[in-house]
């Protein structure tokens, strides 16, 4: 873990009148360094069994601070319940398979063009968009 990083942590977490603490820490951390699309459950549990003593109200309170503050991405997957991930430096959609739950980040150049035209075509500049397409398989 970098100092820069835990800086950025420690400035948002003030920002919102929180303080600084590992547990705190273990949560983005968890979040960074893993490349699923997770529940704050699933988070939770990974954090106690990597054995972590943090509490389900700190993973939940962390998480929504996190992703108010863009340091994580949550995507709502249409079921009620939203999936996080860490927010890379590189812009990626989704496709996600209503059978399966299966996520697939993909990226066409050709369908962020053709959104920049559009947008320029109604006299709109694109300043970012979340793109989810709900799937299922052909068969």
């Amino acid at each position: 873990m970098s100092n820069s990083k835990s800086q950025i942590l420690i400035d948002v977490l003030k920002s919102e009148g929180m303080r600084f603490t590992s547990q705190r820490q273990a949560v983005w951390d968890d979040i960074r360094n893993n490349t699923e699309h997770r529940d704050a459950e699933e988070i939770y549990n990974q954090l106690r069994k990597k054995g972590f003593k943090v509490s389900r109200a700190t993973v939940y309170r962390t998480i929504d601070v996190l992703a108010k503050n863009k340091l994580i991405r949550k995507m709502d997957v249409g079921d009620g319940k939203s999936l996080y991930e860490p927010r890379l430096d590189d812009h990626h959609d989704h496709m996600i398979c209503i059978e399966t739950g299966d996520i697939i980040e993909f990226f066409d150049e050709d369908l962020e063009n053709l959104q920049d035209k559009i947008a320029k075509d109604h006299g709109y500049k694109v300043v970012r968009h979340v793109h989810q397409l709900f799937v299922k398989p052909i068969k």
